[in-house]
């Protein structure tokens, strides 16, 4: 009886985990200095939708790393019949911002592999965090860095948050900033409540 309620309950928390969009660092223990990002998602229907990243930058806009993207923009959707291509090659609107500053072009399969994820198939808050280091998995040198979210909901409109941190900043909230580009009332709301926080 204890062996069945100990593994309905592993259950429960894996369903729940799936279900606020824990991601792979995430399934990680966090130690030490970390920045946690998180937003609610609400899915919306319809092609050229659901689409976004969450990376980090520094002063110069280079990609220091990526935590996370959703899989139609590196990979497409692979139909009978046709070559497979990465997604903002035929839909240049998914998360244009990164896949620019990411050079995605330049990078392998493989390389995007590390990062993509399905799109969330539920609605639901989505958790991701960066502890600091680089895409090599080395800590980063001290001195400041930006956090970014973008959002495809629809065709040509995007959302964009960008919040500056220090590595010198003590625990708290960063300011996120937003821009909106080509608001579409029908799409608004696919992410909403974007927040990062210094965590210690």
């Amino acid at each position: 009886m204890k062996k069945l309620l100990l593994l309905c309950t592993a259950s429960v928390i894996a369903l729940w985990s799936m279900a606020v969009g824990v991601t792979s660092e995430n399934d990680k223990p966090v130690k030490g200095k970390h920045v946690e990002i998180s937003f609610d998602y609400i899915k919306k229907q319809g092609p050229g939708s659901n689409q976004y990243a969450v990376w980090i930058e520094n002063e110069k806009n280079e990609v220091v790393k990526t935590l996370f993207v959703t899989s139609f923009t590196t990979k497409g959707r692979v139909r009978e019949g046709q070559p497979i291509k990465r997604g903002y090659t035929y839909r240049p609107a998914c998360v244009p911002t990164w896949v620019t500053n990411a050079k995605a072009a330049d990078m392998t399969d493989t390389e995007l592999d590390a990062f993509t994820g399905a799109t969330p198939k539920e609605s639901g808050k989505q958790t991701f965090i960066w502890d600091f280091t680089d895409s090599e998995g080395k800590k980063v040198a001290k001195g400041n860095y930006k956090v970014c979210v973008e959002a495809t909901l629809k065709n040509e409109y995007k959302l964009l948050y960008v919040g500056t941190l220090s590595t010198k900043d003590k625990a708290g909230a960063i300011d996120m900033k937003e821009t909106v580009t080509g608001y579409d009332e029908a799409y608004a709301g696919m992410i909403k409540d974007v927040k990062a926080t210094v965590r210690k």
